[in-house]
């Protein structure tokens, strides 16, 4: 049953510009990526929501200082950074050493993420459910993504699918 949705943080819950090379929080603009505060307001009544990212300028207190900044911290019970779990995507212990730490199987949790091969293949070797952002609808085999999606519009009947196949 799934009780816990972990989302990647950059270009899955706010727009990352790569090209600027400071920590989020300090940007002068950040925002949503588009639908996804809509899709977080409707998850947080259902699920156990957690934000996780390998973010290489930010560790977990300078990605909540971004979320602030969009209102987004609010959705999310759980924050973790590669910086301080120690573990990187796609490694498989950076999936489970969440898990473990909010006390939920890691087949109960659904990873989304925009990144296949960071986001998708750890998460699902570690035995969660995925689902790939894909918001540029690239045309490319994902046998590890459960679900696709191109539009966070389309989020919350993603996950109503997989819980139906539980």
């Amino acid at each position: 049953m799934i009780k816990a949705i972990i989302f990647d943080w950059g270009d899955t819950v706010m727009r990352d510009f790569p090209e600027l090379k400071t920590p989020m929080f300090s940007w002068e603009k950040v925002e949503y990526i588009p639908d996804v505060e809509q899709a977080l307001e409707i998850l947080m009544n259902k699920y156990i929501l957690v934000i996780a990212t390998n973010a290489g300028q930010s560790d977990t207190n300078a990605m909540i200082k971004a979320l602030k900044r969009v209102a987004a911290d609010k959705y999310f019970s759980y924050f973790f950074s590669s910086k301080d779990l120690g573990f990187e995507k796609p490694d498989i212990r950076f999936f489970t050493s969440i898990a473990l730490t909010i006390e939920i199987k890691p087949e109960d949790c659904i990873m989304i993420g925009n990144l296949y091969e960071k986001d998708i293949c750890g998460a699902k070797d570690a035995g969660m459910y995925t689902i790939l952002y894909d918001e540029k609808s690239v045309e490319n085999a994902f046998p590890k993504a459960d679900r696709i999606i191109h539009s966070m519009k389309t989020l919350t009947d993603a996950i109503k699918s997989l819980s139906i196949n539980e």
